[in-house]
């Protein structure tokens, strides 16, 4: 694990110079470099050249090139190399790769993507144009729930118009499916991929081995004017994670740094999804066109986590530390802690997701210059989770058996451990509360918690019915009209139920059975113990357990549903004329956006073992207008420099719009009338949140050359208005809840029912500023000699601060100030070889705390590494349309580190995931 630390360092030195190579590459083809392409006439498109013919990579290339040359707005764009085949195996890590943008690992995969520093919350996911809800918590899109393979390009837009709905605060991503009648000829493809990681099964129940599997069908009929498109996809990915997880650093006496507690473990997962995709396209004389998109996904993830809990220095009375050595430069000592009580986790989880969208859109031209057009869509997305945590000790406080346990630093932060105790030994480790952890549960007091259960489900709708009426003209500098209005309705159910897992009989301890007890154990030897008891939890939870449900307050209030309906009316002109001399492309528009929300919930508050529960309503509604402005300046031929200006919104998350309230109550000072420090006070959401507002401003500078050329420079800044602080306190009227916590008697004597609320609010403002450097260069536009070999890079630097009222500024969740991505590629007589490189810098990320919980946490600076190599057999070969793919992902076994107090000595997570490689086959006839 430490020579990994090394690597990551030795990388992010590469990550700075590859961003210097990017734009000194990029100030350098603004000169001589761009004579040069022009002097040797190559082709600006595929279609330009006669002589030279790509496919493939290249292909990829120069149709994502092409898309945002023609784009009058900033966007960038990934095309697929082939029917079925992306450049990469996953979507979000083809997003990842585009120049501003990047992902957050979760699982070991890409899956939120962050536009221009802002996270997954603050930008759209469209599916061919329509607005997709999430199986994630709130907003943000997981975009593994789209199989790459089904896809065939994705244009991010970083700059609006008034024409496109669901527009993000930082972007908007659109995936798009294939069109039928846009093929040329029937479609008959197949992949096939088998894939491994490097690290083998840490779990023995888990496998080690996966495969990928696809299917791609296209053909036309009736003349060329119905299209048909179907597509599968299926998959089963294993991901395996050796983990260390601190629960904090307090210091010791001596005021030294030494671990409080530490949750590690070895975490295996089998991702298993099927997608389906289908087109129906019809066009009928140039006259009606009707396109009906349908998209289903199955997601289930199955995750089994073996490791030892070891509660030290917070363990208690029960607990004695003795350092040992001298302490390092951090401030950091080694020691051995004595009377430790450690709990051993064999711990299940389960994720099942479906989402489905379906969308039908029907365009009729009413006369030569006149079009209208109807769509209509509705997207679905559920999410359930079955978290079961399953508990051993050498028995409870009382009688068990305490441990001595000495602990060791590593370099990269996580630490080994020496034990005195087997933890192999079924006949010392019973199922039992180690840790008197049930003694929380409402109404028992002496509940044995020998495991829990968290529950959660999620339910999110969303409906649109869009009409627009466009039309062409000349007048001036203006071509065309559009005008036109969406409606939708969304509502999203968010449903928390856990339970305390008992043992029969309220007893104190059981064996574990041994039709439990697997055959192998597993190996935490990366910690320094060679061996933990290894059983199936599953069994234990169907056979032994009696749940409990949990009906504490804190539970009761992640219960909400929240209702959207919007509209918004647009209306845009669209450019097409000359300043001057100079051409100029681009339109100017407005959005009128009107939402109506609402949500219901509960509130909820405890004294001793009593809960009382409240219903809860509220809404609000608020008006807005988005005007947009694009232009692109043909400067010179292939040289356009644009400009877009815009006023965006992202909505606050959905969580922090719940009604709900924890509310609490404080029987001294039920007479006192001071709202700040009276009877009542609650913390919870806040339905009154307005958006997040950014009014921006961007200016690119683009030079295409030869097919796959360009150079790009890009500067933008964006003031952020209304963003929302997590927790912010104010006074709330408790009227409506007296009669539910108070007697007649009691509210008689109540000095107000004024209190202070602690929940979300618009108070922050500030401002997010950076730039874009990309260098796309074929190298043949140098020498012609080079021709197959390539190479792609991109920087951005990005700055935030947003300011709460007084108090410090912070950076906005979710941003890296650096990021870049390079890859170089070389592709020649069916032969292909690419290697790809991805840098961000350190981010406040967010991750799964405890009871499936949201947190925030710094994530430590990484470096992800992959190369492909393949071969796809040429014309006139026995085996033509067969290509064959070896791809290695993460190749430097790079880890996801997050750490607290910013301070990256603090280390909270250090996960590694090591290698994974496919080895894959795709034909097309």
């Amino acid at each position: 694990m430490a020579l990994t630390t090394r690597t990551t360092t030795s990388f992010a030195r590469l990550a700075r110079g590859s961003s210097i190579v990017a734009l000194s590459g990029a100030l350098w083809l603004s000169g001589t470099g761009i004579a040069l392409a022009q002097d040797t006439d190559l082709p600006a498109t595929i279609e330009d050249s006669a002589d030279i013919v790509v496919t493939g990579l290249q292909a990829s290339i120069e149709n994502a090139v092409r898309t945002k040359r023609d784009e009058v707005a900033i966007v960038e764009s990934v095309t697929a190399e082939d029917i079925g085949k992306l450049p990469d195996v996953s979507i979000a890590e083809s997003i990842a790769r585009l120049p501003g943008l990047t992902a957050q690992r979760i699982e070991g995969r890409g899956q939120g993507v962050s536009i221009r520093g802002l996270g997954p919350e603050f930008s759209t996911a469209l599916l061919n144009g329509r607005e997709q809800v999430t199986t994630g918590d709130n907003r943000g899109v997981e975009f593994d729930q789209y199989p790459a393979e089904l896809l065939n390009s994705v244009v991010v837009y970083k700059t609006p118009e008034a024409g496109l709905i669901g527009q993000g605060l930082a972007g908007t991503v659109d995936l798009r499916t294939i069109r039928p009648l846009a093929q040329r000829d029937t479609i008959l493809a197949f992949q096939a991929r088998y894939e491994r990681n490097d690290q083998g099964s840490l779990n023995p129940d888990s496998p080690r081995d996966g495969y990928r599997l696809s299917a791609v069908y296209a053909d036309q009929f009736m003349d060329g004017q119905l299209g048909v498109a179907l597509g599968i996809a299926a998959q089963s990915t294993p991901t395996q994670n050796e983990r260390f997880n601190a629960w904090g650093y307090p210091t010791n006496n001596a005021g030294q740094f030494i671990l409080g507690g530490a949750k590690p473990y070895v975490q295996s997962n089998e991702l298993q999804r099927i997608g389906v995709i289908g087109t129906l396209e019809f066009e009928s004389e140039g006259n009606f066109h009707s396109v009906l998109d349908v998209f289903y996904s199955d997601f289930r993830e199955d995750q089994r986590l073996r490791g030892i809990e070891f509660p030290l220095f917070w363990d208690g009375d029960t607990v004695s530390f003795t350092p040992t050595g001298t302490p390092a430069s951090t401030g950091f000592v080694d020691g051995t802690y004595t009377g430790v009580f450690a709990m051993q986790r064999n711990d299940y989880n389960r994720r099942d997701a479906q989402t489905f969208s379906i969308g039908w859109n029907n365009e009729l031209n009413l006369t030569d210059n006149l079009r209208f057009t109807v769509d209509v869509a509705y997207s679905m997305a559920q999410r359930d989770d079955f978290l079961l945590e399953s508990y051993t000790g050498t028995g409870n406080r009382s009688s068990g058996r305490p441990d001595t346990v000495t602990v060791t630093r590593q370099p990269n932060g996580g630490y080994t451990f020496s034990t005195l105790l087997n933890y192999a030994d079924p006949n010392l480790f019973v199922l039992t509360d180690a840790q008197g952890w049930g003694g929380n549960a409402v109404g028992g007091a002496a509940l044995t918690q020998a495991g829990f259960l968290n529950a959660p489900s999620f339910d999110d709708e969303l409906t649109a019915v869009r009409a627009e009426l466009a039309g062409d003209f000349e007048m001036g500098p203006f071509s065309g009209w559009e005008i036109g209005g969406n409606f939708s309705w969304r509502q999203k159910d968010s449903r928390y139920r856990s339970f305390f897992l008992r043992l029969p009989n309220n007893a104190l301890q059981l064996p574990v059975p041994a039709a439990a007890l697997i055959g192998s154990t597993v190996s935490l030897d990366y910690l320094g113990i060679p061996a933990m008891l290894t059983y199936d939890p599953l069994y234990v939870y169907n056979n032994i357990y009696v749940p409990q449900e949990d009906i504490r307050p804190d539970t009761i209030t992640r219960d909400y549903r929240v209702n959207e309906d919007v509209f918004v009316g647009y209306a845009k002109l669209n450019i097409d004329g000359e300043l001057g001399s100079i051409p100029v492309r681009g339109n100017v528009g407005v959005q009128f956006v009107h939402t109506d929300q609402s949500s219901t919930g509960r509130s909820a508050n405890r004294v001793g073992d009593v809960v009382t529960i409240v219903n809860l309503q509220g809404s609000a509604n608020y008006s807005d207008f988005l005007p947009s402005l694009n232009l692109s300046f043909e400067v010179a031929d292939n040289l356009f420099v644009r400009v877009g200006a815009a006023r965006t919104l992202a909505r606050a998350r959905l969580d922090q719009m719940r009604v709900t309230q924890n509310i609490t109550t404080v029987a001294s000072q039920l007479t006192v009338s001071d709202p700040n420090n009276s009877y009542f006070r609650s913390n919870g959401g806040n339905i009154n949140l307005q958006p997040y507002f950014a009014n921006g401003i961007d200016l690119s500078v683009e030079r295409y050359f030869g097919g796959a050329g360009y150079v790009s420079v890009a500067l933008f800044y964006k003031r952020l208005t209304n963003f929302v602080e997590e927790n912010r306190s104010y006074v709330f009227d408790f009227s409506d809840a007296v009669s539910s916590f108070l007697t007649p008697a009691q509210a008689a004597l109540l000095g107000t029912p004024l209190g202070l609320v602690s929940a979300p609010a618009n108070s922050g403002r500030g401002r997010i500023q950076g730039f874009e450097a990309t260098l796309s260069l074929p190298f043949r536009a140098l020498v012609p000699a080079l021709e197959g070999f390539g190479i792609q890079s991109s920087v951005s630097y990005t700055d935030s601060r947003i300011r709460f009222g007084t108090g410090n500024p912070i950076t906005i969740p979710g941003l890296s100030r650096w990021v870049s991505n390079t890859t170089a590629y070389f592709e020649r007589a069916g032969f292909q070889l690419r290697g790809s490189y991805r840098y961000r810098s350190s981010f406040l990320g967010e991750v799964s705390g405890i009871s499936a919980s949201r947190v925030f946490r710094t994530v430590a600076a990484e470096s992800i590494v992959d190369a492909q190599v393949g071969y796809t057999f040429q014309d006139g070969s026995p085996l033509e349309g067969l290509a064959l793919t070896l791809q290695g992902q993460n190749l430097t076994n790079e880890p996801f580190t997050t750490y607290q107090n910013n301070d990256p000595a603090q280390v909270i997570d250090y996960q590694r995931y090591g290698r994974t490689f496919l080895l894959g086959a795709s034909y097309r006839f």
